[in-house]
């Protein structure tokens, strides 16, 4: 049995019974004998469901942000958000897939010479619990558009969620087999990426996770794209505009409870406004709203799982051990994490080193440019990084120096459905949204006519 847990009351939800064997045989074959008429289906006709499946999601916004905040503790405030994003998506690569799939004539000694983009089949999708609407609609929406057909495992936690994606397809007007929940643990994706008609795989989640997913598909010689953690650095250079730096570094660090890959989680401040930064700093996190996820006004909630908040403060007293101050915050009560900010973080402690996936913020000083770039790229995780500074020219001659995925400067690090989304280094690889996304299942398939 899958549970799902009201973290904020630790009371049950619901109880989900997995899916056995032949009933997970036959869900996979009904994906592919989808796919086979999926595929030929044209872009209008997947265009028209695309923006049903948008028109769903916005008119059920508020009954799927409150499963989300009950599944996960996320603010219900910012799980309409969410949702709305998952809408913002959809109707992107709804207007926008034909195009980016469009045949790529290339001039060569042929009479004819081009490339094409065509579905390659079932896609599994194995999605994280801390975005559960919006990290599987940034799959999903280009996968559809471009013809495959998706299989989801969702996280253990959030089955109300998955069922409720399924549901939205259903709704919206999708053949029967396009888009499926498969209820299952994570013991069983072996198994599922094996299976002959899968042909690719897209994971968000942890560095572990993807490593093992990575290791079946390579296996299987089967496509996989990768989105794992991630430790980005939030820099603020002596010319920044505090206070509006302030608060996008807040909204960077502690919305969603601090549980997003992108969060910036290690702050470093210029030595010559760090005094100043830091008092307001302070001042700004000491009045975040914090409460029950349900209340409209809550900033912060609760962490996704009581075991999730135990980790974070086992981080946070190993640095403290080795030299860390806490200013703010540091104490836990089951779910519950304080927005804490810790500070004189160094290297090896594990607030720096380490993913801290929680309401905590590590930060430092530095004194120059090149000090700094070495404290950014000192990370196993290279997702991305924000720089605040009023001079655009320093600020581009440094971005070639960062190993990072994407660079954001004066604003924080987020995803946008026009715009490549991944990471370097133990961040995984491939890419999401944008052009670059709807590729990355698709074969790129080299057409040559040759006139006698």
């Amino acid at each position: 049995m899958l549970t799902s847990i009201n973290p904020y009351n630790g009371e049950i939800i619901a109880e989900y019974k997995e899916l056995s064997k032949s009933k997970i045989n036959k869900k996979l074959k009904l994906a592919n004998k989808t796919f086979e008429n999926w595929k030929l289906s044209s872009f209008e006709r997947r265009k028209d469901l695309v923006l049903n499946l948008a028109e769903v999601l916005e008119k059920n916004k508020q009954k799927y942000a409150e499963t989300i905040t009950l599944e996960m503790g996320k603010p219900i405030s910012q799980a309409i958000a969410e949702v709305e994003k998952c809408v913002w998506v959809c109707e992107y690569y709804a207007e926008n897939a034909e195009e980016l799939l469009s045949k790529k004539i290339i001039q060569t000694n042929a009479y004819k010479s081009y490339v094409s983009f065509e579905p390659i089949g079932v896609v599994l999708a194995v999605m994280p619990w801390n975005y559960p609407f919006w990290q599987v609609f940034r799959f999903a929406a280009p996968a559809m558009m471009a013809g495959n057909v998706g299989v989801l495992k969702h996280a253990h936690n959030v089955q109300g969620c998955a069922n409720l994606i399924e549901e939205a397809f259903i709704e919206a007007g999708f053949p029967t087999g396009c888009f499926q929940n498969l209820c299952v643990s994570s013991k069983k994706v072996e198994r599922i990426i094996k299976y002959k008609h899968v042909k690719a795989v897209t994971l968000t989640g942890s560095e572990k996770a993807g490593s093992a997913v990575a290791a079946i598909a390579g296996k299987e010689i089967k496509k996989s794209v990768l989105e794992l953690g991630g430790s980005n650095a939030l820099v603020v250079f002596e010319d920044a505009d505090i206070e509006k730096t302030i608060q996008t570094c807040v909204k960077a660090r502690y919305q969603n409870t601090g549980q997003s890959c992108i969060a910036g989680k290690r702050l470093f401040i210029h030595e010559a406004i760090y005094n100043e930064f830091m008092e307001k700093f302070l001042m700004e996190v000491r009045e975040l709203p914090v409460g029950n996820p349900m209340d409209e006004n809550v900033f912060i909630g609760v962490m996704a799982r009581e075991d999730l908040a135990e980790d974070l403060e086992k981080q946070l007293n190993k640095s403290v051990k080795k030299g860390a101050k806490v200013i703010l915050g540091g104490n836990r009560d089951k779910a519950y994490f304080e927005p804490t900010i810790l500070i004189d973080v160094r290297k090896k402690m594990p607030a720096f080193s380490e993913e801290t996936f929680g309401p905590l913020m590590a930060v430092s000083s530095f004194q120059t440019d090149l000090e700094v770039i070495d404290l950014v790229n000192n990370s196993d995780f290279g997702l991305g990084v924000s720089i605040f500074t009023e001079d655009f020219d320093r600020a581009e001659a440094m971005v070639p120096h960062f190993e990072d995925g994407a660079v954001f400067v004066n604003e924080l690090v987020k995803s946008d459905p026009r715009l490549p989304f991944g990471g370097t280094k133990k961040s995984g690889y491939g890419r999401e949204l944008s052009e670059d996304g709807i590729k990355e299942f698709v074969n790129r398939k080299t057409v040559y006519f040759n006139k006698y």
